[in-house]
């Protein structure tokens, strides 16, 4: 039972992790219609600047911030350098110019800091752990990856449906020729959300990299798992990808745990290690092929969130 809450703990913290991620995912997908298959890349920045500005400033905390910054700085110009090129064509285009700044992004990360990993190492106080119920003790840092996650959440919840911008994010997803003949400037808005979406990839990326070793091309494969969430939720659906960021962190994470015991059962040793992870990992891709079945639209489609 103890194991049991420590792993739906630790789903938890790694779905809120991919909810940073998708959210600004389907941001720009829902508002600019573009597939940024590039989002990835900007984690992965993310997680570089945090391991520079930590080793440069010697905290861990500073470091973050300046990391997040350059992140939203970097976002930003890559909006107005090449993004704007993109709008108004097709899908395919979208991902050939998007994947061409994946290879961009990996060429420059292995120019500047080299083809090694690197890693990042926690204060003091953030390699304790806490007695979260008697006899349950949960590390520090992974606490306070759950809590800044749901605090950025509402915070994002807050800007999209309760601000001006937010009116205007929603307004441009809707009909951006209306809000542009309305006299709002719809490039800066679009670089603004652009910037938004990176901030928090570079968050995410930023949060993970103490957990894992930080190491070009990281941001690609947990960015299907981005994709795989927006499906679910919504396209444009802030709340749609909270709920499908948890469900997907919790399967994948309990199923990774639990799987290998259970297939012990009825095949030998190494062939249950073997086949957990693509069983758990399958059980996500089963779970979008449901909701796709039911709603074709997602949990939460964007005109309803």
């Amino acid at each position: 039972m103890l194991l049991f809450i420590e792993q739906c703990l630790n789903g938890l913290q790694f779905g809120l992790l991919l909810f940073l991620l998708a959210a600004g995912l389907t941001l720009i997908f829902g508002i600019m219609d573009l597939v940024n298959l590039a989002h990835g890349s900007l984690y992965m920045i993310g997680a570089y600047f945090a391991a520079t500005f930590v080793a440069l400033t010697g905290s861990f905390v500073g470091g973050a911030v300046l990391a997040l910054a350059a992140t939203l700085l970097v976002g930003m110009a890559v909006e107005v350098i090449a993004m704007r090129r993109l709008y108004g064509r097709d899908h395919l285009d979208h991902v050939l110019g998007t994947f061409g700044l994946i290879l961009f992004f990996n060429e420059l990360v292995r120019l500047v800091w080299g083809p090694a990993g690197l890693s990042i190492s926690l204060p003091p106080w953030l390699l304790t752990a806490v007695q979260i119920l008697p006899g349950v003790y949960y590390p520090t840092y992974r606490i306070s990856i759950i809590v800044v996650a749901l605090v950025v959440a509402l915070l994002l919840y807050v800007l999209v449906m309760r601000t001006r911008l937010g009116m205007l994010i929603r307004a441009g997803a809707s009909n951006r020729e209306m809000v542009g003949a309305l006299g709002v400037n719809i490039k800066l808005l679009y670089t603004l959300v652009f910037g938004l979406g990176a901030a928090l990839a570079g968050l995410a990326g930023l949060m993970q990299a103490p957990i894992l070793t930080v190491q070009i091309g990281m941001g690609e494969n947990i960015l299907i798992l981005a994709f795989v969430i927006i499906v679910i939720g919504g396209i444009g659906s802030i709340r749609g990808a909270f709920l499908a960021a948890i469900f997907v962190g919790l399967i994948d994470t309990l199923g990774r745990a639990f799987l290998p015991d259970l297939l012990r059962q009825i095949l030998s040793s190494t062939a249950a290690s073997t086949a957990a992870p693509a069983l758990s990992s399958m059980l996500i891709y089963l779970l979008m092929a449901m909701v796709l079945v039911v709603r074709p639209e997602g949990l939460f489609p964007a005109n309803r969130r």
